[in-house]
């Protein structure tokens, strides 16, 4: 495990002049979670939040906090950089996803497919949840084992996703692959079974378009409504077959085309890429492909959502095709996963309730020796953009929950605040930045992690030592694979969540393939923020 030193530290009066100029002025709270909102007129984030009005900043129930003048004094309180983590939120689970796959097929995935925090993120976490738009700042932990170490939660939650009959209309382009390489089964075949369920699901009054490519794109179906349609759709959809190459950047602009050209005011508008994203012609790389739909994804906020199949997976093209096209993107390997993301999950990846949020979480020096962010390098964001607007984040939706999780080391006899945790984002419609707040202190993360309360606390910390020990990396007080799965089975039992069943066999086959036995450890390593 590496250690960030050399060029990341500055001086604490330099550091603080900057935070202070940059208005990064965190808050602390009692308690194991908490809730103050803030928003800024500014766009670029330059001014300091604001407290809310009549004194002290109100909790996210309306409650104001017992200590007023203390909060009051703690806006005024930051950490320096060392102590700071950005990253811009991410609600992509494709990795898990195709981890699952690939071990059910007999095979380790490769280190570079598995991100921690795409494991985390596909479970379920219980999260209180705001009953508007924006998001609840959940903050909690425990011990994790001997030598100071703990696992400190922040968990971010929107709101509950709407009824069927409650969402507004979508209008969906699809951009499907039909390139040769979707001939193997669960790829084209499980595309068509995906396009039949989800136009049994959605309303008359949602519209769609239909965009195959291989070598060439073509339009199969310009924007329709359902309504008497759906017949001619399933037509459409049932006339795919496969054939020559695999030109993405046709398919995707294309399919952008047509969602500017069909786009429907008032719906939710978005392009939808499924594909195993093998790109082998035309332009492949994704900040190219971007850049040729750049006017429409910004101009129109169209946003891209990617569904991957097939055993062999271009992963990192649609992680990053994705992330950069202001969207998200899941992997499925059957039906029954398929009904999961256009039934259950739909108005989760049709609708939006927060444009580039980030968060940011202030580690309190005078507790915290050393911390990790476990997961999210590709999304991480420079301390000193986390107000700047216009550096990208992440789109999140209604129903949505987003998990960070840290291994956090205190310092000896620690006790008080451990860490403030701060969310960002952009109104969807209005682009107005809003924030809210959470913290912890060291008595809301001194329980022990296996005998506590919260299962969801121990599945989350059982998602996020299996992801970190398929890619090679080490977790202070993560039990080995054989240890693992033993207590994800129980975990299983105790919340009777099949998700969680499925998590404790694909750990027991990672390590049957393994071998059996894992060594995990900590080491010794400067204080701060651990890369």
């Amino acid at each position: 495990m590496e250690y960030r030193t050399g060029k990341y530290v500055r001086t604490w009066r330099g550091a603080l002049g900057v935070l202070l100029a940059g208005g990064v002025l965190l808050t602390g709270c009692s308690g194991a979670s908490g809730g103050k909102e803030y928003s800024s007129a500014d766009r670029r984030g330059a001014p300091a939040p604001a407290p809310a009005a009549s004194g002290g900043a109100a909790d996210s129930d309306g409650a104001k906090g017992a200590d007023g003048s203390k909060k009051q004094d703690r806006l005024r309180e930051s950490a320096p950089p060392d102590y700071l983590s950005t990253f811009a939120l991410d609600v992509d689970t494709a990795s898990y996803g195709y981890a699952r796959r690939t071990l059910a097929d007999g095979n380790l995935p490769e280190p570079a497919t598995v991100r921690p925090e795409e494991f985390v993120n596909s479970f379920r976490q219980g999260y209180r949840r705001p009953a508007g738009n924006g998001f609840t700042v959940n903050v909690d932990g425990a011990r994790a084992g001997a030598d100071g170490w703990s696992l400190v939660r922040v968990g971010l939650a929107t709101r509950a996703a709407p009824a069927r009959d409650e969402r507004p209309p979508a209008a969906l382009t699809f951009v499907v692959d039909i390139s040769g390489s979707m001939a193997e089964p669960g790829r084209l075949d499980l595309v068509k079974k995906s396009l039949g369920i989800l136009t049994d699901e959605l309303r008359d009054d949602d519209s769609i378009s239909l965009v195959t490519f291989s070598d060439e794109a073509k339009t199969l179906l310009p924007m329709t409504r359902l309504r008497d349609h759906r017949g001619r759709i399933r037509d459409r959809v049932d006339s795919m077959e496969p054939t020559d190459s695999t030109n993405v950047e046709a398919g995707i602009r294309r399919g952008y085309d047509e969602a500017v050209d069909g786009r429907v005011k008032g719906a939710n508008n978005r392009v939808v890429l499924l594909s195993d994203a093998l790109a082998n012609t035309g332009e492949t790389d994704a900040e190219a492909i971007l850049e040729r739909i750049d006017s429409a994804r910004r101009e129109y906020g169209i946003t891209l959502f990617g569904v991957g199949v097939g055993s062999d997976y271009g992963d990192a093209l649609m992680e990053q095709l994705t992330n950069k096209g202001d969207g998200h993107t899941t992997y499925i390997a059957d039906e029954t996963q398929a009904r999961k993301v256009f039934v259950d999950q739909l108005p989760a990846h049709l609708e939006l309730t927060a444009r580039d949020a980030k968060a940011q979480v202030a580690f309190d020096p005078e507790t915290v020796e050393k911390f990790k962010l476990i997961g999210y390098e590709d999304r991480k964001v420079a301390d000193e953009d986390f107000r700047n607007d216009r550096v990208d984040g992440g789109e999140v939706g209604p129903g949505h929950t987003v998990t960070a999780l840290y291994a956090v080391h205190l310092r000896d006899g620690a006790s008080g605040h451990v860490a403030t945790a701060t969310v960002r984002w952009l109104d969807p419609r209005t682009r107005a930045p809003h924030e809210q707040t959470g913290a912890v202190e060291t008595k809301a993360i001194d329980g022990p992690l296996w005998d506590g309360d919260s299962k969801r606390l121990q599945v989350t910390a059982v998602a996020a030592y299996f992801a970190e020990a398929l890619r090679g990396g080490r977790l202070p007080g993560a039990p080995g694979l054989g240890e693992l799965t033993s207590r994800a089975d129980k975990l299983a039992s105790e919340t009777e969540d099949d998700s969680v069943r499925k998590l404790a066999t694909a750990i027991g086959q990672a390590d049957r393939l393994k071998g059996g036995g894992d060594d995990n450890g900590s080491g010794g390593a400067p204080e701060g923020e651990m890369d």
